[in-house]
Order: C-alpha cells, then structure tokens, then sequence
C-alpha cells in the first residue's frame, strides 16, 4: 500500500462531502442566462480538454453557432477576470487560453470565477445574436470539478490511464469513477474503453487524435511542457520522426532566456536539424526576448487534431438535451 494512501482516502471523503452538498440542493449551483457546455475530465491534466474544446468550437462554427469560452486561465500571473487578447502572453491569460483565442477567434474570457466571468461575457455581448436567432453558448474549459457554475450539458473526456489510477495525491484522480453518473456524455480517447466504467444512461462519444508533422525539421529535439509528455514522444515517433534529444518540463512551464541558451547548446551537442513542440509550448517560448526565439528556428508546433466520430449525431444530441433543459427551467 502506498505511503501516500491515507491522504487519498481523506482527499475521497473531502470529495464526496462536497458532492453531496451540491447533489442534494444544500449547495447551489449559479445559473447563467446563457447555457453552459462544460468539457471536463477527471484526471489532473493531459485529457486533451483543450484540443477537445478547439474541436467542438471548429464544430459549432461550422454551424455558424455563437459562443465563448470561459477559463480559470492556468498559470497566469494576473487574477482579475479578462478577455483574452490574442496578441497578449501567457502570463496574463494562461498559455491555454491563449491558443484558444488564436485558433476559434471566438471570446475567451479568464477568470477563477467562472459565474463572474459568464456574468461579463453577457455584458459585453448582449447585443450581438447569431445569424440563425439562435442563443450563445458558454464553453466551459475544465469545467467538471467546478460545480459553483450550473452547468447544461456535462462532457467528460476518459483516458485509458484513468480506469486503473488513484485519486490523489497517491494518483492523478481529481473524482472518482463514480462521479461519471452525473455526466451527459462521456468521451472515451483512443485506448479507453467503457469497461469497468459506471455508465448508466450516459451518452458515449468516441475521439481519434493525430498530429500534423508538415514541416518539422530532420532530427529534431523535441520539446514539450505538458502534463503527459509521453502521448507527444509517441505521437512523433508514431508519425516518423527520429527524434534526436527530448527536453521534458513540467506542464504550462514558463520558459526563460536560460532554458532556451540550455536547447540551443543541446541541439549542437546532439547534432539536430531544430526543434519540435506543442502549440502551447510555443507559446510559453515565445515569451522570450525575440533575438533567441530566433536563434531557435527551425522550430516546429505541431497541431494535435482531435476527430469526434460520427460527431453530427453527437452535437446534434448535446444541442437536442440543451434545448429541452431550458425549456424545463422555464416551464419548471
């Protein structure tokens, strides 16, 4: 038995006592004016959330639906509730934030109160309406632990990882298993099957992933500061890259002038034709004075793209149970 197994215990009482508040009315949940569409998983970190909202985002545009976003902004140095500038940096909106806005074009507001931040993204936007009459949603980032904010339709991305994992601190398990039940759908990511879940009436979606290595460099160092750095190494090498060195961080790492002189001395040392990355990393090594970032070209972030199969049922199904939750709370 782990060392750290007692402290898991207490954190999974301190759990199911929250929980139980919120579950049986004695804590209540805020409600926006606009509906909620929380993207969720259980794990700290490395579901792929982040891909998975760009996704859905990229979905609900092609249908030319209107939302936001909304974030606790992870990482910043700032605290006060913002909408991200796509030309700003990560220290003020968060490195996933930041790519969010880049890739969707959309609204993305940061802020550790999500309410508050739902309440100023309905401020500030009131007065523009989708081109259908249709309403505006709120894209709710690593929503599924926030239960302050009502939320319309609950999507929780499983892992593979998380069927035989621990709640903390002895695992990365922010939930238990069990708290699947109050999902609307579940995501199963490659790998991850249904198996030994507590699925009950829940919707099961299914994603594929892929990276897009156009471009990257012969031998490349590849870099990443991600909570699961080994899904990035095994999507290069799965992809065909040989990969000369790897530099692993801790996730939303903020690079300094000293980590990129370290890479630069790296690259020479393993004889590399560049660099490779993630997105976000390079967002984080951006942030640099702008003679070094130079200095490390070729660099390349790969996109990671994620696919929902057969996803116009699904979004279809979300829009359909979001439609009659409303109606519910306005008859209700």
């Amino acid at each position: 038995m782990s060392a750290l197994a007692p402290l898991s215990a207490a954190f999974a009482a301190g759990v199911a006592v929250r929980n139980s508040l919120y579950d049986s009315g004695l804590l209540k949940a805020q409600r926006l004016k606009w509906p909620v569409v929380s993207i969720g998983n259980l794990s700290v970190g490395g579901a792929g959330k982040t891909p998975f909202t760009i996704m859905l985002g990229e979905m609900l545009q092609a249908r030319k639906m209107a939302f936001d976003i909304l974030s606790r902004g992870y990482g910043r140095k700032t605290t006060a509730i913002k909408l991200v500038n796509e030309n700003g940096s990560a220290s003020e909106f968060g490195d996933e934030p930041l790519l969010m806005a880049r890739k969707l074009g959309v609204p993305v507001i940061v802020g550790a109160d999500r309410f508050a931040a739902g309440q100023f993204a309905e401020v500030q936007f009131s007065g523009l309406r989708p081109a259908h009459g249709g309403t505006w949603l709120h894209l709710l980032d690593d929503g599924f632990q926030h239960r302050r904010l009502h939320r319309d339709f609950d999507i929780v991305i499983v892992t593979p990882e998380d069927v035989r994992d621990r709640l903390l601190p002895a695992g990365r398990l922010r939930e238990p298993l069990s708290s699947l039940r109050r999902a609307h759908a579940i995501v199963l990511t490659e790998g991850a099957s249904t198996e030994g879940l507590p699925i009950e009436n829940q919707n099961v979606w299914r994603i594929t992933r892929k990276i897009d290595v156009g471009g990257v460099p012969a031998r490349p160092i590849a870099i990443c500061g991600i909570a699961r750095p080994e899904r990035f190494l095994k999507d290069l090498r799965a992809a065909g890259i040989e990969i000369a060195g790897e530099a692993i961080f801790p996730d939303h790492y903020a690079y300094t002038e000293s980590d990129l002189r370290e890479l630069l001395r790296l690259r020479e040392q393993k004889n590399a034709g560049g660099f490779v990355t993630t997105e976000k990393d390079a967002i984080n090594l951006a942030q640099n004075p702008p003679e070094l970032v130079k200095a490390m070209q070729p660099l390349t972030a790969v996109p990671l793209k994620m696919e929902l199969i057969d996803g116009d049922r699904a979004l279809d199904l979300m829009m359909g149970s979001i439609a009659e939750n409303l109606q519910c709370h306005v008859t209700g």
